[in-house]
C-alpha cells in the first residue's frame, strides 16, 4: 500500500484545474520521484469523487464511472511510494463519506490537501462558473444558505473553507490537514503548484506546466448575457454537451476573451464572505492545521475597490454584447463548414492544412473533446 495518500479536496475555484493538468501532464515524472497519480484517466478523479459521494445519478456519466474509485484503490495498494488523488468535488462529502473515503485507503497515512482564496472572490468566480454550467440563478439570490446534499457544490457547503474543514478535518489527524493559501496578486503563475509540491514533498521543477492554464473570468454583462441565455437553452441535459458546448464553447472562448469589467455581489452579501473568511482562519489557528502561504490571504479585504453590481447591467449593453457574439458565432460557423468540406490535402501540405482547419473549426473541435 502507498506509504501517503494525499486527498487534495478543492475548494472548487481555486486553481484546481491548473494543478490537476499539471499533475495528470506530468505523470511518468512524478512517477519517477515517487509519486503516483492512479488512474486511467483524469476523470477517474472526478468519478471517485461521485462514488464517495454516493452520486445517485452516476450511472448516466459513463459505464466506467462506478468503478472508478475501485480503480483508483487497487493502483494505490499496489504502489509502495507516495499518491495523489485531486478533485474538488471530494469537498462537498459529508462527515461519514469522508471518514470512510479514508479508511478504505488504510493502512496509508492520508493526508487532507485544501487549496483556498478568500471568500469574495471565490463567491463571484463561483457564481460565474454555475452559470458555466447553465446556471440562471441571479446573484442576488446565489449563496443564501447552505446545503445539507453532498451533490451540491455551487454552494456555500463546498466553498465555505471553515465547513469543509469541520467535516474533514475529523478523518485525519490535524498535523495531516493542509491549507495552502492563494499566492498574493502579482505572483509567478507557477507559486501556487510550488506550494502544493511542498505539501507532497516533490521537486516542483521535476514538472513542465507550459500546458496548464488558469480558467479565466467573465466580466460583468457578459456573465449576466450568459445568463439570460441559460433561461432559452434547451436540449443541453448531460454534463458533456453543457461543458463542451456552454462552458468552453460559448463562455470560456467566446465571452471570456471580451475582457469585461469585474463586479461585486451586493453589501450583505460581502458582509458574509468577510464572516465566513474569519470564521474559516478562526478554525484553522484553534486547530492547528498546517499552512502554506500567509492566512490573511484568505480573508476578505477591508477596503474594496468601487464595482458595479450585475443588476446594474441594462439591455443595451446586454445587446451590445449578443450581438458581437452572434455575429463571432455566425463566422465561426462558417469556417467550420467551409474546413469541413475541403478535400482531403496531400500529404506535403498536410501538416500546415491540418494546422489551419485547427484554427477555424473550433465547433468540431469540441466536439470531440472528452469532458
Amino acid at each position: 500500500m502507498a506509504a501517503r495518500v494525499y486527498l487534495h479536496i478543492g475548494l472548487p475555484k481555486t486553481g484546481t484545474t491548473y494543478l490537476q493538468t499539471i499533475l495528470w501532464q506530468n505523470r511518468p515524472a512524478l512517477r519517477d520521484a515517487g509519486l503516483l497519480v492512479p488512474g486511467r484517466q483524469r476523470r477517474d478523479h472526478l468519478w471517485s469523487s461521485l462514488v464517495v459521494r454516493e452520486d445517485p445519478k452516476i450511472g448516466v456519466r459513463d459505464p466506467r464511472a462506478r468503478e472508478s474509485w475501485q480503480v483508483v484503490r487497487r493502483e494505490l495498494e499496489a504502489w509502495d511510494g507516495d499518491g495523489v488523488v485531486s478533485h474538488e468535488f471530494f469537498c462537498s462529502a459529508t462527515q461519514e463519506q469522508a471518514a470512510r473515503m479514508v479508511a478504505e485507503l488504510a493502512p496509508a497515512d492520508v493526508h487532507v490537501v485544501v487549496t483556498a482564496r478568500e471568500p469574495l472572490g471565490l463567491f463571484t468566480s463561483s457564481w460565474q462558473e454555475s452559470l458555466k454550467n447553465q446556471g440562471t440563478i441571479p446573484i442576488d439570490q446565489y449563496g443564501r444558505g447552505v446545503s445539507d446534499d453532498p451533490q451540491k457544490i455551487w454552494d456555500w457547503r463546498a466553498l465555505d473553507l471553515g465547513l469543509v474543514l469541520e467535516r474533514w478535518g475529523s478523518a485525519v489527524p490535524p498535523e495531516r490537514v493542509h491549507v495552502i493559501a492563494a499566492p498574493p496578486p502579482g505572483s509567478p503563475r507557477t507559486e501556487l503548484w510550488a506550494r502544493l509540491c511542498a505539501v507532497l514533498g516533490v521537486d516542483p521543477d521535476l514538472a513542465d506546466t507550459s500546458g496548464s492554464f488558469p480558467n479565466e473570468s467573465m466580466g460583468l454583462v457578459e456573465a449576466e448575457t450568459l445568463r439570460r441565455i441559460n433561461e432559452q437553452l434547451r436540449g443541453f441535459d448531460t454534463p458533456h454537451e453543457r461543458g463542451v458546448w456552454i462552458r468552453t464553447f460559448l463562455a470560456d472562448e467566446r465571452l471570456v476573451p471580451r475582457d469585461g469589467e469585474r463586479f461585486w455581489p451586493g453589501e450583505d452579501q460581502v458582509a458574509d464572505c468577510r464572516a465566513r473568511g474569519r470564521a474559516a482562519v478562526d478554525r484553522i489557528v484553534a486547530e492547528g492545521y498546517d499552512v502554506v502561504g500567509d492566512l490573511d490571504a484568505l480573508l476578505v479585504p477591508d477596503e474594496l475597490e468601487p464595482r458595479r453590481h450585475p443588476s446594474s447591467v441594462t439591455d443595451a449593453e446586454i445587446a451590445d454584447v449578443a450581438i458581437a457574439t452572434v455575429a463571432r458565432l455566425m463566422r465561426d460557423v462558417r469556417e467550420a463548414s467551409e474546413a469541413a468540406e475541403q478535400p482531403a490535402e496531400p500529404a506535403p501540405h498536410a501538416e500546415k492544412a491540418g494546422r489551419q482547419r485547427r484554427s477555424v473549426t473550433s465547433v468540431m473541435r469540441l466536439r470531440r473533446t472528452p469532458r
